[in-house]
């Protein structure tokens, strides 16, 4: 599955454990291999789940608004289906809209790709590559199975009440990655080589060429290496490659004899590329963080929709979540959490604070005005597995909304982190406030562009002129599968960004 390991894990496990009770238990005949699967739902079974969480991922990352595109992918996607072990299945391909690099499948035919991903493509062949390693996953029953193997090692119980609403603690989200990595390492390996020889092979039916899923995977190989030079230099670890193989695509020699098997199936003449049809659909593709999730730039933030900016600390890390921003100070000793809330009744921001929160100790109280805005500010503690730790919470009001700002040190005993930490949480607060005008364009996110490398253009000089604040020419190299160092081809097109 072509997609980040947390993200992966999270959503089957949430579909499987939907049928964790009452679910039927038998042998099923495997529609790829003709073979017969220990199973414990039914495809009716299968279906629903699939129908079920359709929705939450809709609510968690929202449909990336190109009908145009959205209707290009369904196209491709049923072309490939139409070819499958399971061409009975309705399948539904969804474009979502996040920047993650992702895609992946739900049980009964539910197939997505992030904007993200598509970015990241360059040709009609390299997408029909990675729906159709997602359909392979679908005709597979592959989520069928693990939960097959899950409840076989009397896991499903477990599972269950760690990821019941009210039940995520952080012993439960470590108890999670134990068990998402074991499934992994048990039989990932297997379900993604046969996910990447099904796709070659309804690829190879449907007129492409089979060898663009290495082409793909050799793409996201080089965001792994990205990941880890940008890790560097921020000072982190590294985010984990989904880990199903350690050297690149070409040097994996098994890799390579899975996808050459579709060579068997292939039709006549020329496989079709699709590079100018793709391009044109992607112009303008929104790019990195998107409206509905507010823009990052440099240490500020700006929501245009929303129609609020606020500047985190110097050099803390900020991350864009759907649902919330987290800012990370050097180092990890401190972490800002901003969340916003729609009002629902008229109540003073202090209350509104302590009816959410029920602190048992309050210090530094402080009811004001941010910029114009009603505020309210204090000082409590939360007890965690590894002690009491200080935290600040600020809320301010807008246009209905509250949002709030907490902070948190990590070393409760250092006295002069914690000033710093706790003065770094003050300003942060104190720097909201509503929407400037001058301010609409920095809350506008950047889009794809394709044009035409006209000779004496190089990608360092591209770089410098682009708005891309992180490894500007590494992105624009892996925008163009042109990473760690190819050149630009005069006439080429190619993807910049503004």
């Amino acid at each position: 599955m072509i997609m980040q390991p947390g993200l992966k894990i999270t959503l089957a496990l949430i579909a499987l454990i939907t049928v964790m009770s009452g679910g039927t238990s038998g042998c099923a005949i495997n529609p790829v291999t003709g073979g017969q699967d220990v199973v414990f739902m039914s495809e009716q079974q299968e279906i629903a789940i699939g129908r079920q969480t359709h929705q939450q991922v809709l609510d968690a990352f929202g449909v990336y608004d190109d009908p145009d595109l959205q209707d290009y992918i369904t196209r491709i996607g049923e072309r490939l289906a139409a070819g499958s072990h399971r061409p009975e299945l309705i399948y539904r391909f969804t474009l979502l809209d996040s920047k993650q690099i992702n895609a992946f499948a739900l049980p009964g035919g539910y197939i997505y790709i992030t904007r993200g991903m598509l970015a990241y493509l360059n040709d009609e062949a390299s997408l029909a590559a990675v729906i159709g390693h997602e359909i392979g996953h679908v005709t597979a029953r592959h989520s069928v199975r693990q939960h097959g193997a899950a409840q076989m090692a009397g896991i499903g119980a477990t599972l269950a009440a760690i990821l019941v609403p009210g039940m995520n603690t952080p012993a439960a989200g470590q108890m999670v990655n134990i068990l998402g990595n074991a499934m992994l390492s048990g039989y990932g390996r297997e379900h993604e080589l046969e996910a990447d020889r099904l796709g070659a092979e309804y690829m190879a039916r449907a007129g492409y060429d089979p060898q663009r899923i290495l082409d793909v995977l050799g793409l996201l190989k080089s965001q792994e290496q990205y990941a880890q030079e940008l890790a560097r230099i921020e000072g982190r670890e590294p985010g984990t490659y989904h880990g199903l193989f350690a050297s690149h695509p070409d040097n994996d020699t098994r890799l390579q004899e899975v996808v050459a098997t579709a060579n068997a199936v292939r039709v006549s003449g020329e496989p079709f590329i699709g590079r100018d049809e793709f391009l044109a659909l992607i112009d303008g593709l929104t790019f990195g963080d998107s409206a509905r999730e507010g823009i990052i730039r440099g240490r500020n933030f700006y929501h245009g929709e929303m129609g609020f900016a606020l500047r985190f600390p110097n050099d803390w890390r900020i991350n864009n979540q759907p649902n919330q921003v987290v800012a990370m100070a050097p180092g990890g000793g401190a972490l800002l959490v901003l969340q916003a809330e729609d009002l629902g009744k008229r109540v003073s921001p202090r209350e509104y604070l302590l009816e959410r929160l029920r602190p048992q100790q309050l210090t530094d109280e402080r009811e004001f005005r941010i910029n114009g805005l009603p505020a309210y500010s204090m000082r409590t503690q939360t007890r965690t597995e590894s002690g009491v730790r200080p935290v600040r919470y600020t809320v301010v009001y807008l246009n209905d909304m509250a949002y709030v700002i907490a902070g948190a040190s990590r070393d409760a005993a250092n006295a002069e982190q914690l000033v710093m930490h706790d003065q770094a949480f003050v300003a942060t607060a104190a720097s909201f406030h509503a929407l400037t005008e001058n301010e609409q364009l920095l809350a506008t996110p950047l889009r794809l562009k394709i044009t035409t490398a006209e000779a004496g253009m190089n990608y360092r000089d591209l770089a410098a002129a682009s708005p891309l604040e992180h490894l500007a020419e590494a992105q624009l190299r892996l925008l163009n599968a042109a990473y760690p160092d190819k050149p630009l081809i005069t006439g080429e097109a190619i993807k910049i960004v503004n």
